[in-house]
């Protein structure tokens, strides 16, 4: 009988009851990705036991849990070890009788339990071999996810096939009071909906409005014959486009343009309020006030804004191109033509009569609306230049990207940090490590722990444990020597010490895990992967380490 009643009157449908607060966040288009995805977990490269090596994956599966919660397609978890009683002592989604099972097959189990919307599945063979026994393995997946430490081998074999597959890599390692991850995004990663803050969105053309809104604000020439009512609902916008007309008439046809300007064109706003309305006050005019310093700019193309212009992707689309690169390159050409983006078409609350806000919105509106399609008629021009598309590009995403053309970005990937590859994760933690109260050296700390158990999986410890001192100091000195390099002078004492310092925490729980902190940190790997796969918002570029003792993180470019 639902079927019978308008949608308005039947209500949110289940799926929307159940995700309604995520929906609020990234809208219908997010969660769609989201059910589209399909996330893989790589929790250990080898049937080791975490009694030796003290790796336990539980950072891993605390990530992937708050992606299953909120509803995506499908996970994979390929993990080679068996559940042993210290993975009883730290992971919940163990449980005794999963003792001496695949660990793989048992978190998988009890992570779909959270929700039945989610497919999971499970490999219990290494991830190297599973690579090498299936070429499509891994492009069935839109996210990777690594625990760490692992060993370098495994994990640079991993970036690289999924680096070729343009598949973003997200690495954890929680291992005592410390944590950190680092995220590898594709060479060009680009965002449309960024989120920015509502107030910077707001687009007003006041300094040079269209025909519709002048005439609009032309409608209102003599202030002084309307009573008081009347008087102090007249919208802000209109108060201040009212008398930007009176000022240019008073100076040669230009407009405030330096702060001394503005600030008499203010004063001259705020002295035609009247100070005895007995209606309640002129808070439009307090709001036309408070708005001249923000409102009366000219347009300006934000540096990233530009900087994506100017790309060659943008300049000359293929057809095998992003819709993403034909819709900013439409833009462009609309930019080049208008010096202008299309106008978003929001309007910020203000004082007004319902049917005078109202018919400004649908000024506002309309205008926003011919601009889309202007931008949707080059579009269609540049796909039919390039030729050879599966299809039309949808005019929902044209219209998502024309409302947020001023605030898209494309992000230049990295690969996870490695102090002994790369000369500008070097460059950045020298210029850190001496940094009082800096975090840099626990980052440190965890590039010696993943050498350490590169040595102890491959059998190059004599001792066979994590915790061997030699080996210890062998790879602190190595990691340090690697900072050294290149000419550069030594790191001093005091940031040598911070880094021991570091290192003696990871020793002293031999590459343990405490639930706790690597529970805070799935949630927080967690915020990042959901960036990722819903492409919105603007994620982490690209490392963010955690200190539990002093409840400190911090987000370091690598």
């Amino acid at each position: 009988m639902t079927d019978a009643f308008p949608s308005a009157l039947t209500g949110p449908s289940s799926k929307e009851r159940k995700y309604d607060r995520q929906l609020r966040l990234w809208a219908a288009s997010g969660q769609k990705a989201l059910e589209e995805s399909r996330v893989l977990l790589v929790n250990s490269d080898g049937p080791w036991s975490n009694q030796s090596t003290g790796v336990s994956g539980v950072v891993g599966v605390e990530t992937l849990k708050n992606l299953v919660l909120p509803g995506i397609g499908g996970f994979t978890i390929v993990d080679p070890a068996t559940v042993t009683e210290a993975d009883l002592g730290v992971n919940f989604f163990l449980e005794e009788q999963s003792l001496g099972k695949p660990r793989a097959a048992e978190t998988c189990r009890l992570l779909k339990e959270l929700n039945p919307d989610v497919e999971g599945s499970f490999q219990s063979k290494p991830i190297t071999e599973l690579l090498r026994q299936d070429s499509g393995f891994l492009a069935q997946h839109r996210l990777v996810l690594v625990s760490g430490p692992m060993k370098r081998p495994t994990l640079d074999t991993l970036c690289k096939a999924a680096s070729e597959l343009n598949i973003p890599v997200l690495y954890t390692r929680s291992v005592g009071f410390y944590s950190t991850f680092s995220l590898q995004l594709p060479p060009l990663f680009p965002i449309v909906e960024t989120h920015p803050d509502p107030e910077t969105t707001q687009d007003l053309r006041l300094l040079n409005p269209w025909p519709e809104l002048a005439e609009a604000a032309s409608q209102i020439n003599d202030l002084e014959t309307l009573d008081d009512h009347q008087h102090g609902h007249v919208p802000y916008l209109l108060l201040l486009l009212h008398y930007l007309e009176k000022w240019k008439e008073a100076h040669s046809g230009n407009v405030p343009s330096n702060y001394k300007e503005k600030s008499e064109f203010r004063e001259m706003v705020r002295s035609s309020a009247r100070t005895s309305n007995p209606e309640g006050g002129e808070e439009n005019y307090d709001e036309a006030v408070a708005a001249v310093l923000k409102s009366l700019n000219p347009f300006s193309l934000r540096s990233s804004t530009r900087e994506i212009f100017e790309m060659e992707e943008c300049k000359t689309p293929r057809a095998d191109s992003a819709d993403f690169w034909i819709i900013a390159s439409a833009v462009r050409e609309f930019f080049q033509q208008h010096n202008v983006l299309p106008l978003p078409g929001s309007l910020p609350d203000m004082k007004a009569q319902s049917a005078d806000y109202v018919s400004l919105q649908n000024i506002y509106k309309s205008k926003a609306k011919k601009d889309v399609q202007e931008v949707t008629d080059i579009v269609r021009r540049i796909e039919s230049q390039i030729g050879s598309r599966s299809g039309e590009i949808l005019e929902k995403d044209i219209e998502v990207f024309c409302k947020n053309a001023a605030h898209i970005k494309v992000i230049r990937g990295r690969s996870i940090p490695e102090i002994d590859r790369e000369a500008q994760t070097l460059k950045a933690i020298r210029n850190s490590i001496s940094i009082p109260d800096s975090l840099i050296p626990v980052f440190v700390g965890f590039q010696v722990l993943d050498n350490v158990v590169t040595d102890l999986q491959e059998g190059k410890i004599p001792s066979g444990s994590i915790d061997d001192e030699v080996a210890w100091d062998a790879q602190i000195d190595r990691v340090l020597s690697a900072l050294m390099a290149d000419g550069q002078s030594a790191v001093d004492q005091d940031a040598r010490e911070h880094v021991l310092e570091a290192t003696q925490e990871l020793r002293r729980t031999e590459g343990g895990e405490l639930h706790n902190i690597s529970s805070l940190t799935g949630g927080l790997a967690a915020q990042e992967a959901l960036k990722v796969i819903t492409r919105q918002y603007v994620p982490l570029d690209n490392t963010c380490v955690f200190d539990g003792v002093r409840s400190r993180s911090e987000m370091y470019t690598l």
